[in-house]
């Protein structure tokens, strides 16, 4: 095997061993099985159960507060929200929005079989700029529920204790939204200094999806 090709091979490699140390195997094993049964229940349009797979995520937001694990929180819950809105398919763009939802996540899902997290991450974001496919009042009312959804999940992980400008990077949302927001809802005044217990801090992300 050329040398080029060993490079990329052990980089890979690494890439994986560091994902899934990072996580550790029973969290991979836990978003394999979210995903699996996501893959299902998007192409039955169940928004119900979409719903019920968002709240599993939230001990992965709540512990490890990463792009990863709050992306899938945040992705997965805007999903429920939009599915359970049948007025949404009623616009002429909606099938191959949908369709194209479909093949995002069965992408995803494979992916994660396989280890390959690099194109688990691209269209896992694929997913979450979906809206920009689209155009008119459909193309508005899928930003405004992702954007509410990154709004409202951020303002979260910031009363953890995470900082304004890692917050905003991570959620992809600009430090002007999420003030305004945090103003709003008052968590601007929550402690920062004091490390909730584990526990407590999954009951804290859990409300949000409620």
């Amino acid at each position: 095997m050329p040398k080029e090709e060993n490079l990329v091979k052990k980089e890979e490699n690494l890439i994986k061993e560091n994902w899934i140390k990072e996580k550790g195997i029973r969290e991979y094993e836990h978003i394999l099985n979210i995903f699996e049964r996501l893959n299902k229940y998007i192409k039955e349009g169940d928004a119900a159960k979409i719903k019920e797979l968002s709240n599993l995520t939230i001990h992965s937001a709540s512990i490890y507060q990463d792009r990863d694990s709050i992306s899938i929180a945040v992705v997965i819950y805007a999903l429920s929200k939009i599915i359970e809105r049948p007025k949404y398919k009623e616009y002429a763009e909606w099938p191959e929005f949908y369709n194209s939802i479909i093949k995002d996540i069965e992408i995803c899902y494979t992916a994660l079989k396989q280890k390959d997290f690099d194109t688990f991450r691209a269209h896992l974001e694929s997913i979450a700029l979906s809206a920009n496919k689209l155009s008119g009042h459909l193309k508005d009312y899928i930003e405004q529920v992702f954007r509410k959804a990154r709004i409202n999940k951020g303002s979260r992980v910031y009363e953890h204790g995470v900082s304004f400008g890692q917050t905003a990077n991570v959620l992809g949302i600009t430090l002007w939204e999420l003030a305004e927001y945090v103003g709003q809802t008052g968590i601007s005044n929550v402690p920062l200094t004091v490390t909730k217990p584990i526990s407590e801090r999954i009951k804290i992300v859990r409300k949000l999806f409620e």
